[in-house]
């Protein structure tokens, strides 16, 4: 086990079971991921965790992700220079010198990449996030939540390309971004809420990379590894069964669609459906909520507890269908207007999940 204060090669299997909780099925399919991770610990040697208040105010934050249709992703590798890329163009555009790597979002792969391109750049990575989880939407971010504006964005392909982009507002942040990442192939790696340390500081989502990695050791020691991943995040079992329909598609640079989930043991008899836009976003039986958006919803196996992505979810698999609050940043009144039911074009308000189930 590392120093909690490093990131090594020993800690890359927790970290990528914690992502990919975190991801609800989005955020991009860990394992490749982490072999990318892998990789670059092995190559460049450990990465360094710090917080905001351990950095100059005036070097430049680089929060890194990749956007796009995580159906698209599985197939469409990224270069491993993409890091470096987008460090030199914005470095030039800003003129000022970057300090630190962050991931955008925690879940999926985008919570594992980031740690490769610290390493190469030889940089920290901040035990921070945009998100908390995953979100499909660019402008879904603690930073739109704490009013700073999106006013730099960076996007590179695998072939080199790169763009670079001032918004007017963050919801044309996501327009135009979606736009670029489509005619780059339905992928690419982005740099978004570029800016200060100290801008940032007080307006992300801080020990996000530490509590993945504590999710991850959770369902590794425990013996039954769902309970143990349950009491971990504090969630609830929405149901225990097997897969017997996937509709998927990619659509607008996203993957949307629903998959059932029937039940099977206690649960027998009972249907509960899940609707995706890249991630998890609303779990529905006979018609009722069961859980939504903000908080999270993951598909994990039945057996392993391992998350599983909506891009990879397949007829007949036997999974367990857990949801857990999110960062209380989502549950206020700004925060559900960003990445609320509403906010994907869902007719009914939000409930916390522990109302829901009767949770004291």
């Amino acid at each position: 086990m590392s120093d909690s204060r490093q990131i090594i090669a020993g800690d890359v299997p927790a970290l990528m079971r914690g992502c990919a909780v975190l991801g609800t099925g989005g955020g991009g399919e860990v394992y490749t991921g982490s072999l990318i991770a892998l990789d670059a610990l092995e190559r460049y040697g450990p990465v360094t965790l710090t917080s905001l208040a351990e950095l100059p105010g005036e070097g430049l934050l680089l929060p890194l992700g990749m956007i796009g249709a995580p159906t698209v992703g599985v197939e469409k590798l990224p270069a491993g220079d993409e890091g470096s890329r987008l460090r030199d163009h914005l470095e030039r555009h800003t003129g000022r010198r970057a300090v630190a790597v962050m991931s955008s979002e925690i879940g999926g792969s985008n919570g594992l990449l980031p740690i490769a391109w610290a390493a190469e750049l030889g940089l920290p990575l901040v035990d921070a996030d945009s998100m908390g989880r995953a979100f499909p939407e660019v402008q879904m971010a603690a930073q739109y939540v704490a009013g700073l504006p999106l006013d730099l964005i960076a996007l590179t392909d695998a072939c080199g390309s790169v763009v670079l982009l001032t918004p007017s507002t963050p919801e044309w942040g996501e327009r135009v971004s979606r736009a670029v990442c489509v005619s780059f192939g339905g992928t690419a790696a982005m740099a978004d809420y570029v800016m200060t340390v100290e801008a940032a500081r007080g307006a992300v989502i801080e020990g996000s990379v530490t509590w993945a990695r504590a999710i991850g050791r959770a369902v590794m020691e425990a013996d039954e590894p769902v309970d143990g991943l349950l009491k971990a995040v504090d969630g609830v079992r929405l149901i225990d069964g097997r897969i017997v329909d996937v509709e998927r598609r990619t659509t607008g640079g996203f993957a949307r669609g629903s998959v059932l989930v029937e039940g099977l043991g206690g649960d027998d008899g009972r249907l509960v459906r899940l609707e995706l836009q890249n991630e998890n976003l609303v779990a529905l039986e006979d018609g009722e909520v069961r859980a939504s958006v903000p908080d999270l919803i993951t598909v994990v196996d039945t057996a392993t507890a391992d998350a599983i992505a909506t891009e990879l979810v397949a007829y007949g698999q036997r999974v367990t269908v857990i949801a857990f609050p999110g960062d209380p940043i989502w549950r206020s009144d700004r925060g559900l207007a960003i990445a609320g039911p509403r906010a994907f074009g869902y007719d009914f308000d939000y409930r916390p999940l522990e109302r829901i189930h009767a949770r004291a």
